[in-house]
């Protein structure tokens, strides 16, 4: 039998907080996906199982939560997570050229990650700032008004 991941006392007691904070253990999913990933980098099935059994869910239930956000993850991610932003503006302001740039300084199309683990690169439908097309996120860090001529230096800061 292979022993199932548990959650460590750092990550319960952060899920605790959450649950505090909410009127139903199950309300508190999102943000416990959240916290291991940031524990983690990820969320495997066995994680996702031992979440769903600290929340009083099936791990169905929490797996649908997880795929409906995008910014969960349930397979292994790079050190920093490039995502780049393909909405309308974003489209029309350059996302060709930038995409094309990425794929050419980092070998990797969307969903994939550089041999080294140092980046993966993912599509997003808005980040929210298109006002500033062409835009892109590494980790939290938000990038607008982005150029090809930009990408060097942005990449460069993330190791």
């Amino acid at each position: 039998m292979i022993a199932q991941e548990t959650l460590t006392p750092e990550e319960m007691e952060e899920i605790d907080h959450e649950i505090a904070l909410v009127p139903v253990r199950r309300a508190a999913a999102i943000e416990a996906l959240k916290i291991v990933q940031q524990h983690r980098g990820w969320i495997s099935d066995d994680s996702l199982h031992a979440i769903a059994g600290y929340l009083e869910m099936s791990p169905e239930e929490l797996d649908s939560v997880a795929t409906f956000y995008n910014l969960v993850f349930r397979k292994p991610v790079g050190r920093n997570v490039i995502l780049l932003c393909d909405s309308i503006s974003c489209y029309v302001m350059g996302y060709e050229k930038i995409y094309g740039q990425l794929r050419e300084r980092l070998g990797i199309s969307f969903g994939q990650t550089t041999s080294d683990g140092r980046f993966t690169l993912l599509p997003n439908a808005c980040l929210g700032t298109c006002d500033h097309a062409p835009a892109l996120m590494i980790n939290n860090e938000l990038f607008r008004d982005v150029t090809a001529n930009d990408l060097d230096e942005i990449l460069d800061r993330y190791h």
